[in-house]
């Protein structure tokens, strides 16, 4: 059951506000909306999204600014959890935060690295990270190259692997996320030991164990599907973490000579039915799906511990990405039952 004094409280919270979360039926409602403000106008009337669209200029509703405000929600509801947690609880949470660092980190090297001309985006963003965040918004948003970029996150636990990367010479976009998203689970799968109880531990140990296999398995595929890269260069995209998958079963995914062989590796696993590739479903969707799955098991297991927490801030993060996709179908005035293709069947 976990620990019922310490999780009853934040539970009790994080139960009140998935109950704000949108249902099917209000995202049903939306994708028959005919225009972006008749969309902002329903979410201001009908949802929690109130509170953050209503201050919006009718000049500026459009789908960039949209976006910015849902992100902010979700740092919203993210610092309402962290006020209600407890020492043991915030620890988590500081380690979740990681994720949002390297999403943030990512986007500014797209930015110097692709010469964007547009200035940095982050104000939205700055209130969030200096309250909570290692990486000062300040510095990045005066960062003009990679190098400067590389050197304002000095101080922080992402410059040496990206200092290293740089004085290398040849590093491209990719290289740096790709070693930035291999540090992310790395460092991840190292703390949770000094940081969480053995109850804790041995959840979060399960939940990011298997994502890593089902991201690898992700990997693997798209690797051999869309790119015929050599099993040499497939070992470099792994995260090096092994998780109830044995070294010959990566080794038989990996080296397989065709999409069958892989398919058939793959099914020796536990992961199987979550890739079912029979199904007319991206890979990412799959992967998707799974984590519903995986985070909706752990919560129902174990109601009371990280679980609660970890599911409400991916449900959140879901609901953005699908209400941001569904506004900006309306945009285009693409029919409702046409933007379910773009959203996936999968209920939040």
């Amino acid at each position: 059951m976990g620990n019922l004094l310490a999780y009853s409280g934040i539970v009790t919270k994080i139960r009140g506000m998935e109950a704000k979360l949108l249902t099917e039926t209000q995202f049903d409602e939306i994708k028959a909306m005919k225009s972006v403000p008749e969309a902002v106008t329903y979410l201001i009337q009908n949802t929690v999204y109130r509170e953050i669209l209503e201050t919006l200029e009718p000049t500026l509703v459009h789908r960039g600014n949209i976006e910015k405000l849902l992100i902010v929600s979700l740092y919203q509801d993210y610092t309402r959890i962290y006020l209600f947690a407890t020492l043991e609880q915030r620890k988590f949470l500081k380690l979740y935060l990681k994720r949002y660092e390297v999403e943030l980190i990512n986007y500014c090297l797209r930015i110097v690295i692709n010469h964007y001309q547009e200035p940095f985006d982050l104000n939205h963003k700055r209130a969030f990270f200096d309250r909570y965040s290692q990486i000062s918004i300040e510095k990045l948003i005066h960062s003009r190259t990679t190098d400067e970029l590389i050197e304002n996150l000095k101080g922080t636990e992402y410059y040496n692997t990206l200092k290293k990367l740089r004085d290398s010479g040849k590093a491209t976009l990719f290289d740096y996320d790709l070693a930035l998203n291999l540090y992310y689970f790395v460092s991840m799968w190292k703390q949770r030991k000094k940081i969480l109880k053995p109850k804790e531990l041995e959840l979060f140990t399960r939940d990011y164990g298997a994502q890593i296999n089902m991201l690898n398995i992700q990997w693997i595929y798209r690797a051999k599907k869309y790119f015929n890269l050599s099993p040499a260069d497939i070992y470099a995209l792994l995260i090096p973490i092994q998780y109830k998958i044995s070294t010959v079963l990566i080794k038989e995914m990996v080296e397989a000579s065709d999409l069958d062989a892989f398919q058939k590796a793959v099914e020796k696993t536990s992961y199987a039915k979550h890739f079912d590739f029979s199904q007319n479903l991206t890979v990412e969707k799959l992967y998707t799906d799974y984590l519903y799955y995986l985070y909706r098991s752990d919560r129902r297991k174990d109601p009371y511990s990280i679980a609660s927490i970890n599911t409400y801030l991916f449900l959140k993060e879901e609901e953005i990405k699908k209400l941001t996709t569904v506004i900006e179908c309306v945009r285009y005035g693409i029919p409702p039952e046409e933007i379910r293709g773009y959203t996936g069947g999968q209920k939040l």
